[in-house]
């Protein structure tokens, strides 16, 4: 396998080429809006910056990455060489499904056709398309060069073939794959999404601030972030997007959204990605950041 199409050049799509074109596979990156695709590649440029800086590579393993990477707008063009898609698009079950059913018609029979997705059953994907033993997940994590884990969730239908090729080939990656079943939220949202939602109810009744809060789970749990920072740095979007469909999915009352997610997302604090969440991440609070620390100097 060498030729590798990502769909969505956004934070986790352009982290997922970034890894494949390290790896050296020659990956087709793809996606409907080419300021998206533009912002993607220097995304990936920038990041390999950093870590030449590190020498953790040198510029020549740079490059390489860099040509390794080929950009599209069009689905149809960037999969006709691909041997393996992965799927990275927003967290939305019709776009997906509509995905999915394009790349059905647009691949060839023998090609595996993946999702990113972090809480969206296999099964239900894989059936708008006719190779259902074909889709698999591969729910990598955030920020995908740097963090191990890759869950490989296998769909009702997902063949073995298809599960013991995914799985080597995420070791190829340098990554730690995880087989898991096709239950709403996998293993790592089932857990993590409902502890998160608890640190906004924990906040939304008053017990202690945010900053008490993210405190007391990185000092006396070793969390390396704390509940509402991640939350932040998920986009509070995407994560009422996945706490709706496990609760959709258990029909469970402990998955329901906190009120106050639900206001912020609806008031459009959505967190890093919008400059403010429970956290202000904008350039004025930079700019006040940069002038305190220059008065204190």
């Amino acid at each position: 396998m060498k030729h590798i199409a990502v769909i969505g050049a956004g934070t986790m799509g352009n982290g997922i080429a970034h890894v494949f074109a390290q790896n050296g596979f020659k990956v087709q990156l793809i996606d409907v809006s080419q300021e998206a695709l533009e912002k993607g590649l220097q995304t990936i440029t920038k990041n390999l910056d950093r870590m030449v800086a590190k020498e953790k590579i040198t510029n020549a393993t740079k490059n390489t990455t860099l040509d390794n990477i080929s950009g599209f707008t069009s689905i149809k063009e960037g999969v006709s060489k691909a041997e393996l898609v992965v799927e990275a698009a927003t967290e939305n079950l019709d776009l997906k499904l509509k995905i999915f059913k394009d790349l059905d018609a647009f691949c060839t029979a023998s090609t595996i056709l993946a999702t990113n997705t972090s809480s969206i059953s296999i099964t239900q994907i894989a059936a708008v398309t006719s190779r259902p033993d074909h889709v698999i997940g591969m729910h990598f994590m955030n920020p995908v060069p740097i963090m191990k884990l890759v869950e490989i969730i296998r769909g009702y239908n997902t063949s073995d073939k298809v599960t013991n090729t995914i799985m080597n080939l995420s070791k190829i990656l340098n990554k730690v794959p995880v087989e898991v079943n096709d239950y709403p939220g996998f293993v790592a949202n089932r857990i993590l999404m409902p502890m998160l939602n608890e640190a906004i109810e924990t906040l939304y009744n008053g017990v202690a601030g945010v900053s008490e809060i993210d405190t007391v789970m990185k000092l006396g749990m070793a969390h390396p972030m704390g509940p509402l920072q991640l939350a932040d740095f998920i986009g509070l979007d995407v994560f009422l997007s996945i706490l709706n469909v496990m609760y959709n999915g258990f029909k469970n009352p402990k998955y329901a959204p906190c009120p106050l997610l639900v206001n912020m997302v609806n008031a459009g604090k959505l967190g890093i990605k919008s400059g403010e969440g429970f956290y202000d991440y904008s350039e004025s609070r930079k700019a006040e950041k940069v002038s305190g620390q220059f008065l204190k100097g």
